[in-house]
């Protein structure tokens, strides 16, 4: 495998210089923004009825990537590689969706971000597992957020959830 000097052993090459180009660097940590997307996220409800739930795994990732716009360099390894703004807020009026998605996996789902090519959904669950939800079905991502965003980033296929 091929390493430079910005090459750290966290992510592969390609994901490490995204997620640097959009501002991430090893021990961000902005708590007081993620306490206030969660504040939010709590605060709404649906006309529905409809609620977020809010937990440490979603909290711990809105801190270390929230708000940034990561765009990846290069072709993808199996399919494009995505754009990605890692901001719960775009998930604000999903709750009935991601409650529906948690209640399916029988797990608590927070919002993370989008896929701005696509509007993808980009969701965590209470064990920091990430999925994407789109109009073709719901994904499933990695186990936690570095597999998701090198998923992501590198174009490899994720795992569908739902039938076609």
């Amino acid at each position: 495998m091929h390493t430079d000097r910005t090459s750290t052993t966290r992510f592969p090459v390609p994901v490490d210089a995204a997620l640097r180009k959009a501002g991430w660097q090893p021990g961000r940590w902005d708590i007081k923004q993620a306490e206030t997307w969660a504040d939010t996220l709590r605060d709404h409800t649906t006309p529905a009825g409809h609620r977020h739930t809010v937990f440490p795994a979603a909290v711990e990732a809105w801190a270390e990537f929230g708000g940034l716009h990561i765009t990846p360099t290069g072709p993808g390894r199996q399919i494009a590689p995505t754009t990605l703004h890692l901001d719960p807020l775009r998930g604000l009026h999903m709750a009935r969706t991601l409650n529906d998605l948690g209640r399916a996996l029988d797990t608590d789902i927070s919002p993370l971000g989008t896929e701005t090519d696509t509007e993808a959904l980009l969701a965590i669950d209470t064990e920091g597992r990430i999925y994407a939800l789109d109009h073709t079905g719901d994904w499933y991502l990695g186990p936690d957020i570095d597999h998701a965003l090198t998923t992501l980033v590198t174009g490899l296929e994720p795992t569908r959830l739902t039938p076609a």
